[in-house]
């Protein structure tokens, strides 16, 4: 053999050698081509079913939201109905006080002038007794101021009735017995 033949021998072999490389190395290939594959199909699939899950997720923290949010509108509005009831119940308290108050003051100021009428006409027949009092002490003192007068008269007159009867019983008596009595 000679060195030709050799190398072909050498060349074919190192072919051969090259060309069971490549196979091995394209089954290599195919093999990782396979793994990166699957593995994307894995990643693909898995990424599917987070972006699922996700999906499902975000749906239900919706609906959680949108539920928690009718709550809430639904709380205001019957908080918000409930201050109406309760403001609306407040006037009328009030409008019914007011008109008690009202009432209540109108009534007293017919009191006040029931009482004030009361003392006036009270008053009035006070007044009206003490003038027919005085009236009648005046009248009263009038009398008794006449009597009074009248009894002087008479005593005036008795006394000089008297003394008229005395000058006439002096002048009828003698002299001597006048002296005899002075003494």
């Amino acid at each position: 053999m000679n060195d030709k033949e050799r190398e072909l021998r050498d060349a074919l072999m190192e072919a051969r050698d090259l060309k069971n490389s490549v196979a091995a190395l394209r089954n290599e290939l195919d093999r990782a081509k396979n793994d990166a594959d699957s593995a994307a199909q894995r990643s693909n699939s898995e990424a599917s079913a987070e972006t699922a899950q996700l999906k499902m997720t975000i749906t239900a923290l919706r609906d959680e939201l949108e539920q928690e949010r009718a709550l809430r509108e639904e709380t205001v509005r019957t908080a918000a109905a409930a201050a109406q009831d309760e403001i609306k119940q407040l006037r009328s308290a009030a409008s019914a006080l007011r008109d008690e108050l009202d009432a209540a003051r109108e009534d007293k100021e017919s009191s006040i002038r029931q009482a004030i009428g009361l003392l006036q006409d009270e008053t009035a027949q006070l007044r009206a007794t003490i003038a027919a009092l005085r009236e009648r002490v005046e009248h009263g003192n009038a009398a008794h101021a006449d009597a009074l007068q009248k009894g002087e008269a008479l005593q005036r007159a008795e006394i000089a009735q008297l003394q008229a009867t005395v000058r006439a019983l002096r002048d009828a008596m003698p002299e001597g017995a006048l002296q005899a009595a002075a003494h």
